[in-house]
């Protein structure tokens, strides 16, 4: 251990030492850091029955700063023991941050692809897209997501193809036919948005391959890329900044979203219509991974980058985002799904049930079960100021007051038009609110900071089935 890494393990374990741990708007269900700032989900994986996620970590202010790894393990994907963090800016190609990758596993063996973030000394010359950074592609192994070996660096910027930005970053791998692939982000010097492929016969040495992109310049930059089958459908994800127009101005600043792949990425393909995992406020940079019984498990960010609209109350409390709840991503009928994973039935309790309409007060953290809605007639309150309501023809998450100090810390409105209505579940925390539609087939996920906890919820004919969640 280089001095370096010693010095800012000590600061860090010292911020965390200082932590407030209980109380305020803290989760019980979520991921979230000890202390000062989270945002990316990284490294997801399950190595011996054991669950890993790692994130990128700012423990010295819940604004953000300089990005290590945190590291979560689990054996249910519910109990969470936090591990400490692992890996540090401590090397000249990452000193500016260990910004996103993926965990790939083999006999075994963890291998954790990442970026490391290089910003050169401010200058009035430097755009920090053509110049004045670096994205390089590192790797660190594991046995057994406790022990970590030295940093090997992989590529650097001169290994990526010459059309491309400086923007380069998030790798994830996979196995194909014997041979090794790593999708990444990119955006090129003409400001297009797309993926580049790079290939390994040993997971090291890695050479550029080819791209996925769509026929039309679709915004200017792709974030974690991620690319698996569920169901036998094949789907590309990417969090994609820089989309214009009217279908995108009522939305967040930047969008997380799939393409369903007809072909193959490594070979002919094509591309359909981009999807958005969730329609709510607080929702980016997903990624996915395989359990060992065959899942596909999707965990994001609830959180959004360069957003001034809204903000989140937890900053006065020294800490500031969390990951989504866990969730299943499976195929049904042609449609992709989400789901809560199935392991939280363990921790329900039945709580109260009701026919066509419900009224609680107290409850922190539940799930509402809404079922058989007649005539798309359903609205529900949460804390007295979140509104979920289908109405003219869309479901709409909104909030009544937009103050920066209210519930809603300054978010307004999200939508998305639907023909109907079925089924409504409502995954509520001590401050975030996941709603699954019509068995998943869309999400909307928000942070919000009520003054009182209560739920009133109305639905013609419906049966409502609240549960307790044990924590």
């Amino acid at each position: 251990m280089s001095a370096l890494t010693n010095d800012l393990r000590k600061l860090t374990e010292t911020a965390e030492r200082a932590a407030v741990k209980e109380g305020g708007f803290r989760q019980k269900l979520h991921l979230m850091p000890p202390v000062g700032w989270l945002n990316d989900p990284n490294g997801l994986c399950q190595l011996g029955g054991v669950f890993h996620a790692f994130f990128q970590y700012s423990p010295f202010d819940p604004k953000g700063g300089v990005k290590l790894w945190g590291h979560y393990t689990s054996r249910n994907m519910l109990d969470w023991e936090y591990k400490g963090a692992p890996i540090y800016p401590d090397q000249p190609f990452d000193c500016s941050g260990v910004y996103s990758g993926c965990a790939y596993i083999e006999d075994g063996e963890m291998y954790l692809y990442y970026t490391g973030n290089v910003k050169l000394e401010d200058r009035d010359d430097y755009d920090y897209v053509n110049d004045g950074r670096e994205a390089n592609t590192v790797l660190v192994t594991s046995p057994d997501g406790e022990h970590f070996s030295r940093k090997r660096l992989l590529m650097k910027n001169s290994d990526y193809p010459s059309d491309l930005t400086l923007h380069v970053r998030d790798p994830k791998v996979w196995r194909e036919d014997g041979v090794y692939y790593m999708l990444q982000g990119a955006r090129t010097k003409e400001d297009v948005g797309q993926a580049v492929i790079f290939r390994s016969e040993d997971k090291v040495n890695w050479t550029f391959r080819s791209r996925v992109k769509t026929d039309e310049k679709f915004g200017y930059m792709w974030e974690c890329p991620d690319y698996f089958e569920t169901d036998g459908r094949k789907i590309l994800s990417a969090s994609v900044q820089g989309l214009e127009g009217e279908e995108w101005k009522d939305r967040n600043v930047y969008q997380s979203g799939y393409f369903l792949v007809d072909g193959d990425v490594l070979g002919e393909y094509s591309l359909s219509d981009y999807h958005l995992w969730d329609y709510g406020f607080d929702y980016y940079a997903p990624q996915s991974f395989e359990t060992e019984d065959g899942r596909r498990i999707q965990i994001g960010w609830m959180g959004m980058p360069d957003c001034e609209e809204y903000t989140n109350l937890t900053v006065d409390e020294g800490w500031q985002h969390c990951f989504t709840f866990p969730r299943e991503v499976f195929v049904r009928d042609g449609t992709v799904c989400q789901r809560p994973i199935r392991e939280l039935e363990e921790k329900k309790r039945p709580a109260a049930s009701a026919k066509g309409c419900l009224k609680r007060a107290g409850d922190q953290v539940f799930e509402a079960d809404i079922t058989g809605i007649q005539n798309n007639s359903f609205r529900a309150v949460l804390g007295e100021e979140l509104i979920l309501e289908y109405r003219m023809g869309r479901f709409e998450m909104r909030f009544t007051n937009q103050a920066k100090d209210s519930a809603s810390a300054g978010r307004g409105l999200r939508y998305k038009e639907m023909k109907e209505l079925r089924d409504v579940k409502i995954l509520a925390d001590v401050s975030s609110v996941e709603v699954f539609l019509n068995g998943g087939e869309a999400v909307f996920s928000t942070r919000y900071y009520p003054k009182k906890y209560s739920l009133c919820a109305h639905a013609d004919g419906a049966d409502i089935r609240l549960y307790e969640i044990e924590v």
